[in-house]
């Protein structure tokens, strides 16, 4: 169903796409990371170069300064000037899925599994790790689920202050480009939940909190963190599990959580003006607020396949 013409015409796309007729380039990445776990480790290990990167997932892209950079699977970083032909980056030193990437100007970083996070000072030519996080059986952290938690998305206000988020309520920032990170820790979720409305099959309680034997180490209390967007008022959003919401209005100086209409989970947010910011995710559910989520409409996208990616005309 066409969408009512009130609201912001949006493209999703539900599934990831592989690009083609991709090149190597002679570029080297210097690996400046923090203290690496096993040499062997596929986190720390050089991202292979052709022709795996044709044949492979490709999960963000951004636009930059110098053209686009996208990233996926087994660590690829592919370059393009245009969006038509594309270059593989050697060099990128990790082999961990890269599931999102970020700009400002040309300095780009991109995140991934094993809570790794990449820095490029020049469009994406060469490349540095920042963070690592890798889960091990070893580790004093076997047992907390929150170990080598994957970043699902990246925003830069700037070149100096970022933000990445990642499951199990992962949010860390930075205020010096990426060179340290700073965990950041967000509102528990409320005793009622706030989603209920008639009709709802979500508005049972026990959709909201969930037991014990159906949660593991109570996860809903972490949710993970899907996507993370900026009005141009400067107020943030994030879109997370379960219909949780988390919002700042002071640049992330504080947070407060909040709640869809809707139990279900989000994997992306897109920003316009103030208290402008559409969500979308899981079944195809698509939701807008425009008082920054004080109220919520929803938006029928047509579809039920869930919807991972979104883009909004001049962004």
């Amino acid at each position: 169903m066409p969408m009512p013409a009130s609201h912001t015409r949006t493209w999703f796309h539900a599934v990831a796409l592989s690009l083609i007729c991709v090149t190597t380039s002679a570029a080297l990445a210097q690996d400046a990371g923090p203290s690496a776990p096993a040499a062997s480790d596929p986190a720390v290990l050089t991202a292979e170069v052709m022709p795996k990167a044709a044949e492979s997932i490709v999960l963000d892209a951004v636009r930059t300064l110098s053209g686009y950079v996208a990233v996926g699977e087994r660590g690829h970083v592919l370059l393009s000037p245009n969006g038509v032909e594309w270059t593989q980056v050697a060099g990128v030193p990790t082999r961990a899925t890269l599931n999102a990437v970020a700009a400002a100007g040309d300095s780009i970083w991109a995140g991934g599994h094993d809570g790794v996070i990449l820095y490029s000072p020049d469009a994406g030519n060469t490349w540095q790790r920042q963070r690592i996080d890798v889960w091990s059986a070893d580790s004093d952290d076997s047992v907390e689920p929150s170990a080598g938690a994957p970043i699902l998305d990246l925003l830069f206000l700037d070149k100096s202050h970022g933000f990445a988020v990642g499951a199990y309520s992962l949010l860390l920032e930075t205020r010096d480009g990426g060179a340290s990170w700073e965990r950041r820790t967000l509102p528990p979720p409320p005793e009622q939940p706030q989603h209920a409305v008639a009709g709802d099959e979500t508005a049972d309680p026990e959709a909201w909190t969930f037991n014990d034997e159906d949660l593991v180490l109570e996860a809903v209390a972490d949710p993970h963190l899907n996507g993370i967007a900026r009005t141009t008022a400067g107020e943030l959003m994030i879109a997370a599990e379960r219909g949780a919401v988390f919002r700042s209005r002071d640049d992330g100086a504080s947070w407060e959580r909040i709640a869809l209409p809707y139990g279900g989970s989000m994997f992306g947010a897109l920003a316009w003006d103030a208290g402008h910011v559409l969500m979308y995710g899981l079944q195809g559910r698509v939701f807008e607020t425009r008082d920054l989520g004080n109220s919520w409409v929803e938006i029928d996208s047509g579809v039920r396949s869930s919807l991972m990616g979104g883009a909004a005309p001049g962004h």
